[in-house]
């Protein structure tokens, strides 16, 4: 009698366990989802590091010279040197 008692719970810790693994937190779909979400979240640190770069060079360019200055001062506001012409061509 005692050996069905310890079997069926043992059979019934099995199940627990096993329903655990397949529905319960840390379950295989949930893995699999967060594996998902580690991956886009990788992919968008990288992009996020490659921006950071590009913007990193350009303050370095800023600090270093003017030239970077005058060709945003020339292309975004229009701005031009004494004594030159501004000929802009039409699409």
């Amino acid at each position: 009698m005692t050996a069905r008692v310890v079997a069926a719970v043992l059979v019934v810790l099995l199940g627990v366990f096993h329903a655990q693994l397949w529905f319960g937190r840390g379950s295989i779909p949930e893995v699999q989802r967060l594996r998902e979400r580690l991956a886009a979240q990788r992919l968008a640190n990288e992009e996020a590091r490659a921006a950071n770069a590009r913007l990193a060079a350009e303050v370095q360019d800023l600090r270093e010279g003017l030239e970077i200055v005058e060709e945003i001062a020339r292309s975004e506001l229009g701005m031009v040197k004494p004594n030159e012409i501004l000929v802009q061509f039409g699409p």
